[in-house]
């Protein structure tokens, strides 16, 4: 994730938040999908859910930056898993890998990131309305982690207990 700069306008928050939006719809669709071949429905719904949620608040975000002249932001800055182009052969590698634990993990590292982004952006806002709109990513964030944070209460670890193995 790239480091945070001063959000300064309408226009820079909109195309950090479309960035942030895209890579999340595109992660959690592939995640859903790993899930679902694990054969674990529960996290892959989340995961689904989440991947149409984000891709909602992706089209939405545009819609409301329609007209504006929105920042490029690089491609990769707010990638989950890989940094900059990702190589396809240890892309499929590292989701190949995950558990749903782990999978859980990342999705809550991400989400955190996400709304400590926009909590950052509403305290340093001059702009009532720009700290109001940075306010209410942040809000959606949160509600993201709770779901992520139940489902991980409620998905075991995988770990072998091989002390009962053993027994």
């Amino acid at each position: 994730m790239m480091e945070q700069r001063p959000i300064g306008s309408r226009e820079d928050l909109l195309a950090h938040a479309i960035a942030i939006e895209r890579e999340a719809a595109a992660r959690y669709a592939e995640l859903g999908e790993r899930m679902r071949d694990l054969g674990n429905d529960t996290v892959a719904e989340l995961f689904l859910r989440l991947a149409r949620m984000e891709k909602d608040h992706e089209q939405e975000l545009e819609r409301r930056a329609a007209g504006l002249a929105l920042p490029r932001i690089e491609p990769g800055a707010y990638a989950w898993i890989d940094a900059g182009a990702p190589q396809i052969a240890a892309h499929d590698l590292a989701l190949s890998l995950l558990t749903p634990q782990l999978a859980l993990k990342i999705a809550l590292a991400a989400e955190v990131r996400a709304a400590a982004f926009f909590e950052a952006a509403r305290k340093q806002a001059a702009d009532p309305a720009l700290a109001e709109l940075a306010a209410e990513m942040a809000a959606e964030e949160g509600v993201h982690i709770a779901w992520v944070k139940s489902t991980m209460r409620r998905t075991p670890s995988g770990a072998v207990d091989w002390n009962s193995v053993f027994s």
